[in-house]
């Protein structure tokens, strides 16, 4: 009995090397930033995560509406509400939004190991930090400067003082700015030391909102035992009142503190490197993560 030799053939099935153009690190860095961003507000992604971020945005807006048409309804002489005291007034809102898309930016892709093929190429971990950074601040700076720009629309729609107004909403506009940089380093830190979004949730939320609840109560006691000394250093100790203190020293903003015992400019300048310190610091926390993770 004889057995047949097995015969082989190679089918050319049409594979061969890509000869397009190559866009590079750049491109890729864009392309990252563009999705994060969109992300942030849900965009690109099931209805349902797009829920929170766009009612939290409008939650933001709502008061700075119905303070534009008091304004124009009674033609008041000037905005019930500084531009500069808008966030410090609505920082639960912006809480909770940094809570809610932090651990979403970053969280998942710790979660299902996805980081490492960011760095296979042409992407590197400084590209995929810068980017992620950048999309959460702007993120923030979106949902706090809208506000700001509802009230300088109708500011002028009322007839205020145009020179008065657009100090004010130049002063409100650094302002969101540095607080968007802090509260994004912060948020994506907290959220990169776990891959779980839950956790990353609570953490945030602890760390924005419950240190501020902390911050207020005891000064609120230092300043019922007339220690304003105490009450304007106690401010180094909650991201939110550090941009209090940084607004009041430099972008004539009056404090929130208990008794306006707000920060002269000599402790002015101890709170801005802090926030400078923790904006650098928190780049700098993430870079170290990442490089970890990469491995």
């Amino acid at each position: 009995m004889s057995v047949e030799p097995l015969s082989t053939q190679i089918h050319n099935i049409g594979y061969r090397h890509y000869d397009g153009p190559r866009l590079g690190r750049a491109y890729a860095r864009r392309s990252l930033f563009s999705q994060s961003l969109r992300g942030a507000y849900g965009l690109g992604r099931s209805a349902k995560s797009k829920v929170l971020p766009m009612l939290l945005f409008v939650v933001m807006c709502v008061p700075a509406l119905i303070m534009v048409a008091v304004a124009v309804a009674t033609k008041a002489k000037d905005l019930p509400l500084d531009y500069t005291r808008y966030a410090i007034v609505l920082q639960a809102v912006i809480g909770l939004y940094v809570a809610s898309q932090a651990p979403q930016a970053v969280s998942r892709d710790l979660r299902f190991k996805t980081v490492p093929l960011y760095f296979s190429r042409p992407i590197e971990r400084v590209d995929y930090v810068a980017a992620k950074y950048a999309a959460m601040a702007s993120a923030l700076f979106i949902l706090t400067a809208a506000p700001l720009i509802v009230l300088y629309v109708g500011a002028l729609l009322a007839k205020l003082d145009f020179t008065e107004q657009t100090k004010g909403f130049g002063q409100g506009l650094v302002s969101v700015l540095l607080l968007s940089l802090l509260f994004a380093g912060i948020g994506l830190v907290v959220s990169a030391v776990t891959p779980r979004r839950g956790f990353g949730i609570a953490a945030v939320i602890a760390v924005l909102t419950i240190s501020y609840g902390a911050v207020s109560t005891v000064q609120a006691i230092a300043d019922t035992r007339d220690n304003g000394f105490a009450v304007s250093w106690l401010g180094l100790f909650s991201p939110i009142t550090l941009i209090d203190g940084v607004q009041t020293a430099f972008l004539g903003a009056t404090s929130a503190f208990p008794g306006a015992h707000g920060p002269s400019a000599g402790q002015g300048v101890v709170y801005l490197l802090v926030v400078l310190g923790l904006i650098a610091g928190s780049y700098g926390l993430l870079m170290r993560r990442y490089r970890k993770v990469g491995l």
